[in-house]
């Protein structure tokens, strides 16, 4: 929702100088970008910026020369994360984009830049961020080595929730490939009771009564668990991701929870030493596989030829994604 308050009047404090000034504040170091002997930026450069938020560096130069000042709430949070700003920092940014800042008592999608610093210091660990209602909200390159990529799908869809209890047919958004369990009846009952445990949390949350409502209508598994009553979390779990270009990897999936914000912070791990420690990197060195070496495995589904603006992917902040229609890619199995 856009807020008519004007908070540029004042030189040098409107959207495009504070967002400059924030760049220029952050090291290359606290985003885990290379820091090369001829550089002579002290902060970020705008095309990091640019990437970290998953936005093009020309949306970026018109956001800092005040030629765009209107970019929509998703971006807003991208750029908070990528910026690494605090909870107040971030609510200005809103406020300077005439947005109302997210509610308290509201599901929040930032990651607070300690969180932050801790996710860039565990290398190439396969680790992605999800709220508080399991909406995936930042990624790293091992996750995407493991999983598969998420940003094809619309931030909208990326929700371990969503995948694991379907309503329609559609294709999965979480995992690129089968992904098997050794208690999937345990798992779906902690990822419910998980849900119940946020409405105590967020009673006055949209998206998250939005996301309860929609699976208790459309899926009747997750309306039987969640007529159960059970309140819980989902904290830890055991795997084996169906990997296209290694074959099967085990691993050991554990669950953390950052405090009030509830966020989930969730990390894949192979037995150190193991066949499946070194799949898991060979996976890593591979990178996620190309679309083209996947169709004996997914079938692609067209789709309109939209201009698009990506603002999330690996090892950067959950991103919006701006006039995009994504490719699907139609697998067996729902679970990762």
């Amino acid at each position: 929702m856009r807020d008519a308050g004007d908070m540029s009047a004042t030189p040098g404090t409107g959207l495009g100088p504070m967002i400059r000034t924030w760049r220029d504040r952050l090291p290359p170091s606290a985003a885990a970008l290379p820091v090369g002997r001829t550089r002579r930026a002290v902060g970020l450069r705008r095309e990091e910026l640019a990437e970290l938020a998953g936005v093009s560096v020309d949306y970026v130069v018109r956001l800092e020369q005040g030629r765009a000042t209107t970019p929509s709430a998703q971006v807003v949070a991208s750029l908070a994360r990528a910026l690494q700003l605090s909870a107040a920092e971030r609510d200005h940014l809103y406020r300077l984009a005439h947005l109302v800042p997210p509610a308290d008592g509201a599901i929040s999608d930032h990651i607070p830049p300690g969180v932050r610093r801790v996710l860039t210091r565990l290398g190439d660990v396969a680790v992605a961020v999800f709220a508080a209602d399991w909406q995936l909200i930042w990624w790293n390159r091992g996750w995407a080595a493991l999983l598969g990529e998420p940003s094809s799908s619309p931030p909208q869809l990326r929700n371990f929730a969503r995948d694991r209890f379907p309503v329609d047919t559609g294709p999965a958004h979480l995992a690129r490939w089968p992904v098997a369990e050794r208690d999937r009846d345990t798992t779906d009952a902690a990822v419910v009771s998980d849900l119940r445990r946020a409405t105590g949390r967020f009673p006055h949350d949209t998206r998250l009564a939005e996301l309860i409502r929609g699976l208790r209508a459309g899926n009747r598994r997750f309306a039987e668990l969640w007529g159960a009553g059970t309140v819980a979390a989902h904290r830890e779990d055991h795997k084996t991701v169906d990997h296209p270009s290694v074959g099967p990897i085990t691993v050991d999936c554990d669950v953390l929870t950052d405090g009030d914000t509830e966020l989930k912070i969730v990390i894949m791990t192979a037995v150190p030493g193991s066949a499946d420690e070194t799949k898991l990197r060979l996976a890593l060195i591979a990178g996620p596989p190309d679309r083209a070496a996947l169709r004996g495995v997914h079938r692609s589904v067209r789709h309109d030829d939209f201009t698009t603006v990506p603002l999330d992917g690996p090892d950067r902040p959950g991103r919006a994604w701006e006039r995009h229609t994504p490719p699907s890619a139609v697998r067996s199995g729902r679970v990762w």
